[in-house]
C-alpha cells in the first residue's frame, strides 16, 4: 500500500503548519516548498485542495500564509488520507467497472486484501496530526538521538 505523492506532500504542509501554530507569523507555501525541496506551484495545488476540504485557512497578501483551521489534535491521518487518495484499488477484482480477474469469487485475495486496508486505515485513524509532531522515541528508527534545533523540512522555531 502505497501513498501517492499528492497525500504525502499534504501531510506534510498540514505537519508543517501544525509545527507552527506558535508562532505569530503563519507558514507559506514558498518556506514549505523550499523546506522540502517540492515545487511550489505544486504545493499550491495541494494547499487549495487542503482549503476546500476545511483543513487550511489561507491568507493573502503581505503577513498572509496558512494555518490550521482545526487543532493538530483534531485532525485524523486516516480522514485526511481518505480525502486525498484518489484510488483505493490494490487489486483489479476491488473494481466492479474493470475486474477481469478470471479468479473472482474463487479465491481468498480479495478478501485477504480488503481485511488488510480496513486493519492499514484503522491504524490510521488512531493517529492525529499532534501525534506526528511527538518527538521521536529512543530506537524508534532513529538514526541518531539528539535534540536538535533544527529538524529537516519543519520549521525552525
Amino acid at each position: 500500500m502505497r501513498l501517492t505523492h499528492w497525500t504525502d506532500y499534504s501531510l506534510r504542509v498540514l505537519m508543517y503548519c501544525a509545527a507552527c501554530t506558535q508562532r505569530e507569523k503563519p507558514a507559506t507555501i514558498s518556506e514549505i516548498a523550499g523546506a522540502h525541496g517540492i515545487s511550489r506551484s505544486h504545493l499550491t495545488k495541494i494547499v487549495m485542495t487542503l482549503s476546500g476540504l476545511g483543513l487550511l485557512e489561507t491568507t493573502r497578501g503581505r503577513g498572509g500564509g496558512l494555518r490550521l483551521l482545526k487543532p493538530a489534535h483534531l485532525i485524523v491521518l486516516g480522514e485526511v488520507i481518505r480525502q486525498t487518495e484518489t484510488d483505493f484499488t490494490l487489486v483489479e477484482c476491488f473494481s466492479d467497472e474493470h475486474n477481469s480477474c478470471r479468479l473472482d469469487g474463487y479465491c481468498r485475495l480479495k478478501g485477504t486484501l480488503q481485511k488488510a486496508m480496513d486493519r492499514y486505515l484503522a491504524e490510521l485513524d488512531g493517529v492525529t496530526l499532534a501525534d506526528l509532531l511527538e518527538p521521536m522515541p529512543p530506537g524508534a528508527g532513529v538514526r541518531k538521538v539528539v535534540h536538535l534545533k533544527h529538524i529537516p523540512g519543519m520549521p525552525d522555531l
